[in-house]
């Protein structure tokens, strides 16, 4: 497989791409619920933690062999491991990382199409006035109609593959420029309404205010999870991306500037959400629903509710889009690896995702009690095995390889890095970063 000739135009366009990879249901949809499940402020800060010592090492690893490779992640992988003398089966990596990534985003896009179908009805006014009881119902009506879940998979993969059939500049990082700060401006505005809510003060209480006693080994074990799912490490996908990084990049520097951006999207996202919440007096502990239901129900009291709902479902649907297209490369690069023209890789990945997804949508009606492993329906497989057991998997191994089969000039070239910021970032890896990942896979397995 031959040196990919696609680079970043710029520092700022291959930033903003990592961070449209990384921003997504993670942030605005899973962080709220499982901060809310998890104490609040203790949970917060073992995730911020865990970021800094288990998320960026390994993210920094998947993005330098991506860039020393200059390839797609199988080629990148075999490329660096006949360099380091090494067995050509740590290819096959980058292989399982496209797999984990199919299976993700197969559930992704049928959730994705979820923001859709309340974004229209957020416009539309539905929730305006409406009993809880009455929200509620509609979710579950919505969940049990297939066509209506299809249309909006379909919708969503389209518009999704489409950009990514466009190329790295045309599509990916034009469409990032657009949208990533389109994203901020609506999470500022989001946090700016929210600020002149009854529920305010007591959500940044809530959120910076810890409580050592709400630290229990499975907060702990929740935090490490999500630290490693928010930064999308562990598929491959960063790899891809790192192969377009333009060369006189700080890699550290690029990392770092990410990782700020990932958690302060999530904290902006938790203030908006959990003012709302508190301002109405209820619970923030409500679990996955608390976007789909609890949000509608709570901004249906408030003055203006639906215009503010509508917007943050409209950055839902962004947020959602920039993650999705960030996550289809990769695939799409293994089979241009392959000599296959991009439109043809992309729509071949679209056509493969879009029938996975499917599985997850009839998961809610006629397939809803075919249970055919570990008692688990089809989207409750696909939505918990592949981010629990495949991306910890995917990132002990991409952090072993790069810790400790990359050549030492190989890696400390592509890292951009004096000695001590190899040494320091070589050593928290082995010793920290990959102990860490295999807590989280084994937490997941168990």
């Amino acid at each position: 497989m031959s040196e990919t000739l696609e680079r970043w135009s710029t520092r700022r366009a291959f930033i903003l791409a990592v961070t449209g990879a990384a921003v997504g249901l993670g942030n605005i949809w899973r962080f709220p619920y499982i901060t809310g499940e998890n104490g609040g402020a203790a949970f917060l800060v073992l995730y911020v933690a865990f970021v800094l010592l288990l998320g960026l090492p390994v993210m920094m690893a998947e993005i330098m062999v991506g860039r020393a490779g200059r390839r797609s992640p199988v080629g990148s992988l075999g490329h660096l491991a006949a360099a380091a003398g090494a067995s050509r089966h740590w290819r096959l990596l980058g292989l399982f990382g496209a797999f984990t990534v199919f299976c993700i985003l197969s559930f992704y896009s049928v959730v994705s199409g979820w923001s859709i179908e309340f974004l229209v009805a957020s416009i539309n006014g539905d929730f305006r006035g409406a009993a809880p009881a009455e929200i509620g119902a509609g979710f579950d009506a919505f969940l049990a109609d297939p066509a209506r879940m299809t249309f909006n998979h379909t919708l969503f993969l389209a518009m999704t593959m489409l950009v990514v059939a466009a190329g790295v500049a045309k599509g990916l990082e034009r469409l990032n420029n657009l949208l990533m700060p389109l994203l901020y401006l609506l999470l500022l505005l989001l946090a700016g309404y929210a600020a002149t809510t009854d529920g305010f003060g007591t959500a940044l209480v809530w959120l910076f205010q810890p409580d050592l006693s709400a630290v229990t080994p499975l907060v702990v074990m929740h935090a490490m999870g999500h630290a490693f799912f928010t930064l999308a490490v562990g598929a491959c996908a960063l790899m891809a991306y790192g192969a377009y990084m333009p060369d006189h990049q700080s890699l550290p520097r690029a990392v770092g500037a990410v990782a700020v951006l990932d958690v302060t999207v999530a904290l902006l996202a938790g203030i908006a959400i959990f003012s709302v919440v508190f301002s109405q007096g209820m619970d923030p502990g409500e679990g996955p629903g608390l976007m789909f239901v609890t949000l509608p129900i709570a901004f249906a009291e408030l003055p203006w509710g639906a215009l503010w709902l509508s917007v943050f479902f409209l950055l839902l649907l962004l947020a959602t889009w920039t993650s999705s297209i960030n996550l289809a490369e990769p695939m799409v690069a293994t089979l241009q690896g392959v000599g296959l023209p991009r439109g043809v890789a992309a729509a071949l990945v679209g056509l493969a995702v879009w029938l996975l997804g499917l599985l997850t949508v009839f998961s809610f009606s006629s397939l809803a009690e075919w249970r055919p492993l570990f008692g688990m329906n089809g989207f409750e497989l696909v939505s918990t095995i592949p981010p629990e057991v495949f991306l910890p998997l995917g990132g002990l191994l991409i952090a072993l390889f790069a810790a400790w089969v990359v050549p030492e000039a190989t890696a400390r070239r592509a890292l951009g890095v004096g000695d001590g910021g190899f040494v320091a970032w070589r050593a928290v890896t082995r010793w920290v970063a990959i102990p860490l990942t295999l807590v989280v896979l084994v937490a997941g397995l168990i």
